[in-house]
């Protein structure tokens, strides 16, 4: 069989390129895919920084999830998380260890379980269906690991998810057994503080009145010999009318002239005349004297008086006259008390044994400032004034006033610059408490023409 001639060659086409095959679609021209291909580049540019983006938050949701939790683990107060049933969903170390159970055994279990009793459910459930969205402050007794309740002081918070949907509960709690032990040895802490500032202030009170022993002791012998003169005179007095009256009594209706004469003999001889004078005067100063040891008495119980005494209306003045007089009576060295009683009344309310014993200490310190000065500047000068809000007193001295090293730690308890022996450094502390109690404001300062001042200024009080 004779050999088929060969086919003629024909030219075989180049393949088309991606565009040109789809540039041979009916209606589509080139320049639209490549819109199309630059859309999905940046679709895919997005889905990348995108992806980016949710790693980073997830990074961080790690974080804030380790933050919250090293938070809880770290909180002393017991946390316990519920929702709408009242289910436990969380809890944190300090409820585990104070129930002794994991926080697996407690997720899921109603929160009535850790409560000891049926009023503490009543009041959690009471707490946890409220619409209140502030929360609620209850006490609730929890079964501890011993199953023994435990008090402990409660906060239900509601919580809350999107659109303000309500989700559950939040309880903070915190056992108030150690608060009321701190509470009942903070109370005997602060009354033993009271107990030993009364025998603070009393130990000074008996160091003040030590001082004025001399000064009472003269004041007292004065009406008291009053009284013992006057009381021996009327004796006296006393036997010379019984046997003037005698002898009236003795004598006749019909007495002659002669006996009339031997009875005004007597009378003359006996000087009933003068006796009669006498005895108005005598009654006078033995009243005297018994009112002077009276008042004197008085004066001193209420000084030395421990418990607080009511707060009176009282005139200031009055009160600094005394102190003055009592405290010349009990200076060994003579000391010039400057003072002149203002025209104006000096009302405030208060104790008036406190405040004369503030001021029989500021006048002591003044008064023992002075006493190595010469003679011409061993002077205390008193000032009173008043306004319409305060009234003030002024102890001003003649000393070397107070060195700039002891004038902030002036007032402060034991703090004294006398030799030993010679002061407690209880005073100023106990009359700067004292004029604090009565609303007032004691102050020290150096004067610039003399030695130390001080300032006690109290509310000025109706006139009493």
């Amino acid at each position: 069989m004779a050999a088929r001639p060969p086919l003629p060659a024909r030219a075989v086409p180049e393949p088309a390129s991606s565009l040109e095959r789809l540039g041979a679609l009916e209606g589509v021209d080139e320049s639209a895919w490549l819109d199309v291909i630059q859309k999905m580049e940046q679709v895919y540019t997005q889905l990348i920084d995108d992806e980016v983006k949710l790693e980073q938050k997830n990074a961080e949701l790690e974080l804030q999830q380790q933050f919250i939790a090293s938070v809880m683990a770290s909180m002393s107060d017991v946390l316990v998380v519920c929702d709408r049933s009242g289910r436990i969903e969380q809890v944190n170390r300090a409820l585990c260890e104070l129930v002794g159970r994991s926080e697996a055994e407690l997720v899921g279990q109603p929160v009535a379980r850790l409560l000891a009793d049926a009023g503490s459910q009543e009041r959690a459930q009471r707490a946890m269906q409220g619409s209140t969205q502030q929360g609620v402050e209850i006490e609730l007794n929890l079964l501890d690991r011993h199953g023994q309740p435990l008090s402990v002081d409660a906060s239900c918070t509601p919580r809350f998810g999107g659109a303000r949907r309500r989700l559950g509960t939040v309880w903070v709690g915190r056992p108030t057994g150690e608060l009321k032990r701190a509470y009942q040895e903070l109370q005997a802490a602060h009354a033993a503080l009271k107990s030993a500032q009364q025998q603070l202030l009393h130990s000074e009170k008996m160091a003040s009145l030590g001082q004025l022993v001399a000064g009472v002791a003269h004041e007292l012998n004065n009406p008291i010999s009053f009284v013992l003169g006057n009381t021996h005179a009327l004796q006296k007095y006393c036997n010379r009318l019984q046997s003037y009256l005698s002898a009236v009594h003795q004598q006749r209706p019909n007495a002659d002239l002669a006996d009339l004469a031997e009875l005004s003999a007597l009378r003359q001889r006996l000087r009933i005349d003068r006796l009669l004078d006498d005895l108005p005067e005598l009654i006078a100063g033995t009243l005297e004297g018994a009112q002077r040891t009276a008042d004197i008495v008085q004066g001193l119980k209420r000084f030395s008086a421990m418990d607080p005494q009511e707060h009176q209306p009282l005139e200031l003045a009055a009160v600094i006259e005394l102190a003055i007089a009592w405290v010349q009576k009990g200076q060994a060295e003579p000391v010039q008390l400057r003072w002149q009683r203002p025209a104006t009344a000096l009302p405030v309310r208060g104790s008036a044994g406190q405040l004369q014993q503030v001021l029989m200490n500021l006048l002591q310190n003044a008064c023992y400032a002075v006493a190595t000065q010469p003679p011409e500047r061993r002077w205390v000068e008193i000032r009173a004034t008043a306004d319409a809000s305060w009234v003030r007193v002024c102890v001003l001295d003649a000393g070397a006033g107070i060195a700039p090293e002891h004038l902030p730690r002036i007032f402060d308890p034991f703090y004294t610059t006398k030799p030993v022996g010679q002061g407690t450094g209880l005073g100023l502390s106990i009359s700067y408490g004292i004029v604090e109690e009565h609303g007032g404001q004691l102050r020290a300062r150096n004067s610039a023409h003399a030695g130390a001042e001080f300032e006690l200024s109290l509310p000025r009080a109706c006139a009493p």
